[in-house]
């Protein structure tokens, strides 16, 4: 992987986000602590976690322990709704917990059902506080994002939402692209048949995998995609993925997978 340039996305803060990220959905522990080492010996140098997953100490320890240097690598974390009233103090705990100063891009991991102007202006806060260079959502419609920008002035820098070739909307993407706001896929393979013939001949053809065809896929969209893994080998391959890329035949014939 790092035989290759890394693909990245300009976000309004000035940072430089990685298309291709490690996932740390379900992993918790020393498992976690393990893989993210992995993910960052094998080259990622963007990690997703979440108040949530209940990870966020291993991840940090992992990064602590890697040897890379921060400054190298695009942190994110999410804030989950139930814990909008005290989102400051949710920061304050993320921070520790991954012992850093601060995070590259903090998400509203989906809404609050409720007033989520609220939940934004506390992002909007804490980003002109310099406690994060970025602030985003996940899980949020174009439609959301527009209610967000109007009532504050700020547009999500990133939308993380599910995203695989069964999902693939070109108004979706499209929306997103008008608004200027980063598309970030996650669980790829969840939706995905990797036997499926479209994906096994592209894969075939590039002398690749059918999951690497599909996390080339987002990466020839522009869309970030977080990939996860407890598994060295896979994590190495699902790294993998900078040294080839789809023809426009190829990446339309992936998009028609979402027509069933």
């Amino acid at each position: 992987m790092t035989d290759h340039t890394q693909p990245t996305a300009a976000l309004p803060g000035g940072g430089a986000m990685p298309l291709l990220g490690f996932g740390t959905w379900q992993i918790t522990g020393s498992a976690c602590t393990d893989a993210v080492r992995a993910a960052l010996e094998a080259g990622y140098r963007h990690l997703d976690t979440a108040t949530m997953y209940r990870n966020e100490a291993e991840v940090g320890r992992a990064l602590a322990e890697s040897g890379v240097a921060r400054d190298e690598v695009f942190l994110t974390t999410k804030l989950p709704p139930d814990r909008a009233d005290a989102a400051q103090a949710t920061l304050d705990a993320s921070l520790a917990a991954l012992g850093v100063e601060a995070l590259d891009l903090w998400l509203v991991h989906w809404s609050t059902g409720g007033d989520d102007v609220a939940v934004w202006r506390e992002f909007v806060a804490a980003r002109d506080a310099g406690r994060t260079r970025d602030i985003g959502v996940s899980n949020f419609t174009l439609a959301m994002l527009d209610e967000l920008a109007e009532a504050t002035g700020v547009m999500p820098a990133v939308n993380q939402v599910r995203w695989a070739p069964s999902f693939f909307d070109a108004d979706v993407l499209e929306g997103h692209r008008q608004r200027g706001v980063v598309l970030e896929g996650y669980s790829p393979f969840k939706s995905t048949d990797l036997a499926d013939p479209v994906l096994t001949g592209i894969a075939d053809a590039h002398g690749v995998s059918s999951a690497q065809v599909v996390l080339r896929w987002h990466l020839d969209h522009g869309v970030v995609v977080i990939p996860k893994s407890v598994t060295p080998a896979r994590i190495s391959a699902n790294a993998d993925v900078l040294g080839f890329a789809l023809t426009d035949a190829e990446r339309d014939a992936v998009d028609e997978l979402s027509r069933g």
